[in-house]
């Protein structure tokens, strides 16, 4: 039996809060067998149920850095091929939407050191990874504008919930396995979202149209998120790492490739990096709670 919401990618670390968000409403559409239609996007049109009134494309490539030119284009067949086919599939379906939801990120503004960026600022993004994101907002923007389906872009920054992907996640191994360090005494700021708000903001919001930065508004500091995390995995607070000693580290980093540290992780790590959710909050009604009370980690994680 198919239900009235499809979720893209539901089986994925977001897919899964967006489908438990919906409470028995959700038909999950991806390509391994655990989903109810089994569908690779990036090669095929899907068959979408033609009662399907509320579509959520979460599926795609990202937390990978590609290492090569067919790593490259995976991006682009994922997750600009694969929008366009499932596009083509709701065309063919019949399916008339009240909704189209496309999970966007903040990566497409390319920036890894600012403050507040909102939606009116340019789209720097010139990763796989962003681009391939800019485009596939094009072509949901330009669909929903054809066939007057609202669609909402949500441009999202590191997401929260149990056991994350992603730097988050690394974030958490590193601290569990004594491998990671704080930079700068962990001043720099990040925004985040829980992603049960995610999905809650998108129930309370079917028929809007627009393109938004969702965050909790809170963009908690490095040694915030630390304390969180040992505070859960039962270990100690993360050692500073000298200015002299991360230097001298990002000159080996930035000569040896595959070493774990350089210049640009050092930058990330140091610098503030937010973005601006006031036209979420006065167009949506997005009223976001602190992610960090929310902050879900189980101790044998192993990701």
């Amino acid at each position: 039996m198919f239900n009235d919401v499809l979720v893209t990618g539901g089986t994925g670390f977001l897919g899964k809060i967006l489908v438990s968000g919906f409470e028995g409403r959700t038909t999950s559409l991806g390509k391994s067998a655990d989903n109810l239609i089994v569908c690779d996007l990036s090669v095929d049109i899907p068959k979408i149920p033609p009662t399907t009134k509320i579509i959520i494309h979460n599926a795609g490539k990202a937390h990978v850095v590609p290492r090569n030119l067919e790593q490259e284009n995976e991006f682009f067949k994922i997750n600009v091929a694969g929008t366009k086919h499932l596009l083509e599939g709701i065309d063919r379906s019949g399916a008339i939407l009240n909704q189209l939801v496309f999970i966007s990120t903040v990566a497409v503004y390319g920036q890894e050191i600012g403050s507040m960026i909102d939606e009116q600022y340019p789209l720097k993004g010139n990763t796989p990874y962003a681009l391939s994101k800019i485009q596939a907002e094009e072509l949901v923007v330009n669909w929903g504008t054809k066939n007057q389906i609202p669609v909402l872009i949500f441009r999202l920054p590191l997401i929260v919930g149990e056991n994350p992907p992603g730097n988050l996640g690394k974030m958490i191994l590193g601290i569990k396995r004594g491998k990671y360090f704080s930079i700068n005494k962990g001043r720099a700021r990040r925004s985040l979202v829980l992603g049960e708000d995610i999905a809650n903001c998108i129930k309370e919001n079917i028929g809007k149209n627009g393109i938004y930065n969702l965050t909790d508004g809170v963009h908690p500091s490095f040694k915030e998120i630390e304390k969180v995390i040992v505070n859960q995995l039962g270990v100690s607070l993360p050692i500073n790492l000298p200015s002299f000693l991360a230097i001298a580290f990002c000159f080996i980093g930035d000569k040896l490739p595959k070493f774990p540290f350089n210049s640009s992780l050092y930058s990330k790590m140091a610098n503030d990096l937010t973005f601006n959710d006031v036209r979420a909050r006065n167009e949506l009604n997005w009223k976001p709670r602190n992610t960090l009370d929310y902050f879900k980690i189980t101790k044998n994680v192993n990701q």
